[in-house]
């Protein structure tokens, strides 16, 4: 128990994986914004079907809100969707994320809001996550958020400390470990999210009889509604055997990821997840649904595999000969970065190896 309490209290884990899903969650809507930019105010503004005041009459029974009804005016509603596209790229990059996250829940929980008949499972993961994230330190790694604070640490590295109060140290304490504890637990929400997700859509396929019997994709790629590429759907379909174990790969790993999440099976499981989300998105034509999903999958990756992944690029790209270390430029260390508030020197946070723990 006084590890596990440790543990929640004395660091933010996972920094690297929050700012991964910070910059992919704020991409990935920055790009269904633009991508229906042409039909914006068929879908949210004055002119959808699915009018304002439809809108509130539905938010009257189910409590929901969104900014884009509190005015019928066109102006207003460009207004906001300019808002939305300028918060989205903020976020992503990391520029005072605190606020921007709050920004970002809004506008993602007010667009859903709008238009709710017209979204799917991609965009209730995104709506989930874009909340979870207000909870994150996810401006920590990755973003201006982090430039500037080390900007400032290299500026005042040689100045004295100014001497506080005990009080005032121990109400910075507090805030630390307070951020600290929303921190881990709201990364925490977000992994039980996923698991529950994947879980409870493996259980429903094994009550399914076209799952058990192996000719679930064969009818999924017989569907319409989801045949972007009819030619594709159907060569794939000529390989039935091949699409049964898939098939039946799908429920295994759906059902088994939450259970392999505390060993080095999760790394295989999580490489086959990847592959499925991305046929999904080109067979299927869910690339909002796939993208959101990949994107969830690397909150369970260790903030090692994200230090070591830009050296494992370069050694990909010497090897290749696509790039050339300048003449006496150091290699990189190999170790994660403190854990802590930037610039706040704590004897709780501690430069970890890149091979040992962190996960």
């Amino acid at each position: 128990m006084g590890a596990l309490w440790g543990l929640l209290t004395e660091r933010p884990v996972s920094l690297y994986a929050v700012a991964v899903l910070r910059i992919g969650y704020g991409l990935l809507y920055l790009g269904f914004l633009l991508r229906e930019f042409p039909h914006r105010d068929e879908i949210w503004g004055p002119g959808s079907p699915w009018t304002p005041a439809l809108t509130q009459q539905l938010f009257d029974q189910t409590g929901w809100n969104s900014v884009l009804t509190l005015s019928d005016s066109r102006v207003y509603f460009e207004l906001c969707y300019g808002a939305a596209l300028v918060v989205s790229a903020l976020f992503m990059l990391g520029w005072r994320t605190r606020f921007m996250s709050v920004l970002f829940a809004i506008v993602v929980t007010s667009f859903h809001a709008r238009s709710i008949f017209m979204t799917d499972g991609g965009d209730n993961l995104i709506l989930l996550m874009a909340i979870y994230l207000v909870l994150t330190a996810c401006g920590r790694r990755w973003s201006l958020d982090a430039r500037r604070d080390r900007l400032r640490a290299a500026r005042t590295s040689g100045a004295p400390t100014p001497a506080r109060s005990p009080f005032a140290q121990e109400l910075r304490d507090a805030r630390t470990t307070l951020t600290t504890v929303v921190h881990n637990c709201g990364l925490f929400v977000i992994g039980a999210q996923v698991c529950f997700l994947y879980g409870s859509a493996g259980l429903y396929k094994v009550q399914g009889g076209t799952w058990g019997g192996g000719t679930a994709l064969h009818f999924v790629l017989n569907l319409e509604l989801f045949r972007p590429w009819p030619e594709l759907s159907r060569i794939a379909d000529e390989y039935t055997v091949l699409i049964a174990i898939v098939g039946y790969m799908t429920v295994l790993l759906q059902v088994a990821f939450p259970f392999v999440l505390f060993g080095r099976l999760k790394y295989p499981v999580l490489a086959m997840l990847l592959g499925m989300h991305i046929g999904i998105g080109v067979l299927m034509g869910l690339p909002l649904f796939s993208g959101a999903m990949i994107i969830a999958d690397a909150a369970f990756l260790p903030d090692r595999f994200y230090t070591a992944l830009p050296r494992l690029c370069r050694r990909a790209a010497q090897r290749t000969g696509l790039w050339r270390p300048a003449p006496g430029r150091p290699g990189g260390s190999g170790t994660v970065p403190s854990q802590g508030r930037p610039g706040v020197p704590s004897q709780k946070q501690q430069v970890v190896p890149a091979g040992k723990g962190n996960e």
